[in-house]
């Protein structure tokens, strides 16, 4: 291994890729015109929120009739060369691909000293001397034989290395490359599709809640990651949101704050329905550069209604099928925090009503100076129209929520019967609503008995009370509940 920034690669004579030039024999052949400057027509870029992508492009090439050898360069080096697709759009029935093939044995100056063992190199070292001679050895050290004699260079006193040409077979960049036999010479547009992994894109939400946590504005940003060793320029971008089924061994599943004005989707996004999927198309064309994140805005809503609910989960352990707890300690001593949460609908009565991608919603709210705070973020998973979301914020300081097993009575082999106590504390100068949430758990056949206040049974093994709490004050939520086993 050479040490980093000590020396650089000097190219001298030819070194250009490959390129298409089409000769009488019909096979391409080498000249002065580089791959690189095949005309694109056009790039589209589909993108899953499962680190993948589908690249679709349409470049200018010139056939001659029989087998022509094509080099497509620029490829994502992430490709999975497996997913390729060659059609061309000007002859389709008399244009077939016989054989591809993915090189990617690139550039790199290990790969490029062991190219050029037993051949003559020039190599400068860091006083300046200079000496030619045939590359023997390059893994420990340079070992060159030159005409005085055997030279033994330690790597790190190699300023610069100068080879004739590039090797046969070392390319610079990723490349496919295709026997195509045409039926006809002549130009022809070649319409390449196909998957890599590395590029992923996800959606990120910011929310400015309003004074009195009733309201908040919402954007929505598309962010996309691309690491998939490719530059997507001038790309028509199409995002689909959805669980899809990829088949692999692989590994797949703060912003300025920016008020809108009216509409609740941007005019820059158009979103559709694919399949059982949703796809949201940018507007304009889009360059998404190798090794960048790029943010879009894709939905901006002014006014959402939305409602803060304090949330007290005593017990977080949710009923299991066919599990039985009989030892009555289990399910004590569990946290005091109240939670925060912002409730809202995803519709067009509160506002918004589109479908929205699985992200993170990072919310704030407005202090007394007028600057937005940060107070909590939460995920979101893909969400349909018209249902409900609940933000998970963080906890309430000023409020104080305690359970207490007041009994515990057994019924032998057949069941038990508990009573819960729940203690809610407020300290703040209002009034407050606290949902208090209790789970059921012990068995399957689970009845509350007693309770001296209102419940809901949510399902058949959670209960929830929502009870006033009065400023600087507390309340009390008593109920006895039956299992049966």
């Amino acid at each position: 291994m050479f040490r980093k920034n000590v020396w650089r690669l000097l190219f001298v004579a030819s070194i250009m890729l490959v390129p298409l030039v089409i000769s009488s024999s019909g096979l391409a052949q080498s000249s002065d015109a580089s791959p690189t400057e095949m005309e694109v027509s056009s790039v589209e870029l589909t993108i899953y929120n499962q680190d993948r992508g589908v690249v679709k492009e349409q470049r200018t090439v010139v056939l001659a009739e029989g087998v022509n050898e094509v080099r497509f360069t620029d490829v994502a080096s992430s490709i999975d060369p497996t997913t390729v697709q060659v059609v061309s759009l000007t002859d389709p029935e008399g244009t077939h691909v016989l054989e591809q093939n993915y090189e990617y044995d690139l550039v790199g100056s290990t790969k490029l000293l062991e190219k050029y063992i037993d051949q003559e190199i020039e190599l400068t070292t860091v006083e300046g001397s200079t000496y030619t001679g045939t590359l023997l050895s390059a893994s420990d050290g340079i070992v060159l034989e030159t005409e005085e004699g055997i030279r033994l260079i330690n790597s790190d006193q190699v300023r610069e290395f100068m080879f004739p040409q590039l090797p046969d077979g070392l390319l610079t960049k990723p490349t496919l490359v295709w026997l195509v036999e045409s039926a006809a010479p002549g130009e022809q547009t070649l319409r390449t599709t196909y998957m890599t992994s590395g590029i992923t894109w996800d959606a990120d939400y910011v929310a400015v809640l309003s004074n009195d946590d009733s309201e908040m504005a919402l954007n929505g940003w598309v962010t996309i990651v691309n690491n998939s060793g490719a530059t997507y320029t001038d790309a028509l971008v199409k995002l689909v949101a959805g669980d899809v089924n990829v088949e692999s061994t692989q590994t797949i599943r703060a912003t300025d704050l920016v008020y809108a004005a009216e509409a609740a989707v941007s005019t820059d996004v158009e979103e559709r329905d694919l399949f059982e999927y949703h796809v949201y198309e940018i507007q304009r064309p889009v360059t998404v550069k190798d090794a960048q994140t790029k943010q879009i805005e894709f939905t901006s809503a002014p006014t959402v209604d939305v409602n803060k609910v304090y949330l007290f989960e005593g017990v977080p352990i949710t009923y299991s099928a066919y599990s039985v707890y009989t030892d009555p300690t289990y399910g004590t001593g569990y946290t005091t925090d109240i939670q925060v949460l912002v409730e809202f609908t995803n519709s067009e009565e509160a506002g918004l009503g589109l479908p929205l991608p699985a992200g993170t919603v990072r919310v704030y709210q407005e202090d007394v100076d007028g600057s937005p705070e940060f107070v909590g973020e939460d995920s979101i998973d893909h969400t349909p129209k018209n249902e409900d979301l609940s933000l998970y914020l963080g906890n309430a300081f000023d409020l104080v929520g305690e359970r207490t097993q007041l009994d515990v009575v057994s019924r032998g082999d057949i069941g038990m019967d508990e009573t819960i106590e729940i203690t809610l504390r407020n300290h703040k100068d209002e009034d407050v609503t606290i949902r208090v949430i209790e789970y059921l758990f012990r068995a399957e056949d689970a009845t509350i008995t007693k309770a001296d206040a209102d419940y809901e049974m949510v399902d058949a093994h959670t209960a929830q009370f929502d009870v006033d709490v009065p400023a600087d004050g507390e309340a009390t939520v008593t109920y006895t509940v039956r299992y049966t086993w």
